[in-house]
Formats: structure tokens, C-alpha cells, sequence
């Protein structure tokens, strides 16, 4: 999720047109913003909607319920929950099928200028890096507690660094040393120490600090939850709108709506007619959406965005 704050009652949001289009929204339908954030999305929804249709937005982040409290809409709703509970929570309100989903993924502008979150290592700031600062451990808890070889595979697999386990030693020998880990600023300076080359122009840290976040958050975990519950609440002809804002995220959705495209996993020369394979339960609708060239520089943060969009069909 990526928006530009441009002072603190204004945000831009990323492919907000692209991403409202690509809902195909009827005046009626039911609809689900997985990601509220400060409601970019989800008030360009509202607009296209009828007085029967309705829209229930999901976040986790304290500060994304807060703000959601400005839509005074009574077709809206809001849910402190994160979207891999979508499905459990629908069931909770009697939703059981919608007309589209929208998942908006990743960090917000606000989240990641609000220094007392710890998402940045523009700032010296406590180490928390949770979405929903109400439960779960903090990204200094758990620098605490793990083991070097853990840190390396989480800085490896999430952040896609190749001085991870570099990394990992550094941050642990630290930890040792009687010097725990425990702001933004700390963290920031034992990377810089332990990574010997990095891109032009992006902090050494930068690779560290995304896996942490998607760590302590379990973002790819959540989503791999989410993608089949999306495909369960989808009515016929129903979208799914998914933007992505890194390589990890965006290889997960594109699987999944490959998946359940290509239904036929069986053996070639497997003797069995082709009414009898098992049938598509999405499609994928054109081609993916990246921003426009505009959009980039208005908001340099929506560089890295790509919008996915899939249909359910009408096989149960």
C-alpha cells in the first residue's frame, strides 16, 4: 500500500482510477477493500455505488480505524481486522459472496513518515514495525530473542539481500556485545557496517528494513490466506483487484490467479477428455497495470506498484 503524503489530512493513492475501474463496479454490488489505509480506494468506491450497494473496508492499523471514522456513509464499514480474516469476519456480518475485492498491499506514505512507528531508517526511532501496534511482537522483540542463523533466512528470503547472513552476524554480535537493538537509528548503522556494496542511491539498510516488516507482520503469509478466501467470497463475474509493490508480494498473486486458470495439472497424454478437466475458476482481465509516468513523479513511491486484476467464472 503506498500513499504520498502531501500534508497530514492529504494523501495520493496509488492507480486509484486503475484500480476502481478495474472492479467493473455495479451500483449494487457488495464490495471489500482489504486495505483501508486512509481511504483513497474506498471513497472512490462509494461514489461509483448506488444507495443499495455496499463496502466493507478491512485494516489493522490503529491509526487507518481512526480515519475511517471521517465516512459517515451508512453503505460503509469498517473492520479492525487484517484481511487474511476477511472471510471469518464477512460470515460474522452474513456476507458470504461480494462482487469484487480490492487489495492494496504493503506500507503507506503515513506509516512510513510517522516516525514513532519504526519503519524508517530516515529517523532514530524505537524498532516496532507493526501494522497493528495493539498485539504481536515488535521487530525489536524479535532481534532480541532469535537466532543468527533464523535472522539470516528472514533477511534472505523476505528482503532478497545477498549480505544476509553478513547481516545476521553483525546484528547478533551486537546483541552479544550487551548492546541490544532497539531503534531504527541502531539497526540502520550495524547494516550499514556489514554491507560492503549496495545499489546507487538506496540506503544499505533498505533490503533489512523490508524484511523485518514483512516478518513481524507476516505479510506474505496473510496474503498466501487471503487468496483463496478471496476466490471463495468471489461471486460470478466478480473481480479481484490486487496491487503489489515488490517482487515477493506480486509472484504470489500471479501463481495464484495462474493456478486457478490453468486447472489442468494432470500428466501429459493423461487419457481423459477435455470436458471432464477440471475447469478455470478465475481469468485473468488484460494485461498488468503499472502507473503512468505522471503518476511516478507525482508520487515516486508508486514506482514499484503492479496492478493484477482476475474475474471468477462461474464454475463452483
Amino acid at each position: 500500500m503506498s500513499e504520498l503524503s502531501l500534508n497530514t489530512n492529504s494523501h495520493i493513492t496509488v492507480l486509484l482510477e486503475e484500480a476502481v475501474q478495474a472492479l467493473a463496479i455495479k451500483a449494487d454490488g457488495v464490495y471489500v477493500d482489504g486495505t483501508f489505509g486512509r481511504g483513497g480506494h474506498s471513497r472512490k468506491i462509494l461514489e461509483k455505488l448506488g444507495s443499495s450497494g455496499r463496502l466493507i473496508a478491512f485494516d489493522r492499523d490503529l491509526k487507518a480505524i481512526e480515519s475511517s471514522k471521517e465516512i459517515t456513509d451508512p453503505r460503509f464499514s469498517m473492520v479492525h481486522s487484517h484481511f487474511a480474516g476477511m472471510q471469518a469476519e464477512l460470515s460474522e456480518m452474513g456476507v458470504s459472496k461480494v462482487d469484487g475485492i480490492l487489495l492494496d498491499l504493503g506500507i503507506s506514505s503515513p506509516q512510513i513518515d510517522d516516525a514513532s512507528r519504526g519503519f524508517s531508517f530516515r529517523y532514530d526511532a524505537p524498532l516496532d514495525m507493526r501494522m497493528d501496534q495493539s498485539s504481536g511482537q515488535t521487530a525489536a522483540d524479535f532481534l532480541a530473542n532469535t537466532t543468527e542463523q533464523h535472522l539470516g533466512e528472514v533477511i534472505k528470503n523476505y528482503g532478497e539481500e545477498r549480505f544476509a547472513k553478513q547481516i545476521a552476524r553483525a546484528i547478533i554480535t551486537e546483541r552479544n556485545d550487551g548492546r541490544a537493538i532497539t531503534t531504527t537509528g541502531q539497526l540502520a548503522k550495524v547494516v550499514a557496517g556489514a554491507v560492503t556494496r549496495f545499489e546507487p542511491g538506496q540506503n544499505p539498510a533498505t533490503r533489512t528494513f523490508q524484511a523485518l516488516r514483512i516478518y513481524v507482520n507476516q505479510e506474505l503469509e496473510e496474503l498466501s490466506l487471503t487468496m483463496p478466501q478471496c476466490l471463495a467470497l468471489l461471486a460470478p463475474q466478480g473481480r479481484l483487484a490486487v496491487i503489489s509493490f515488490h517482487s515477493l508480494e506480486d509472484r504470489i498473486v500471479k501463481q495464484f490467479i495462474r493456478d486457478q486458470e490453468n486447472r489442468d495439472d494432470l500428466p501429459a497424454n493423461f487419457p481423459v477428455r477435455a470436458a471432464d478437466l477440471p475447469q478455470p475458476k478465475l481469468k485473468g482481465v488484460g494485461k498488468t497495470i503499472k502507473p503512468s509516468t505522471k503518476e511516478v513523479k507525482a508520487n515516486p513511491r508508486s514506482r514499484s506498484a503492479v496492478l493484477r486484476v482476475a474475474e471468477r467464472t462461474n464454475v463452483a
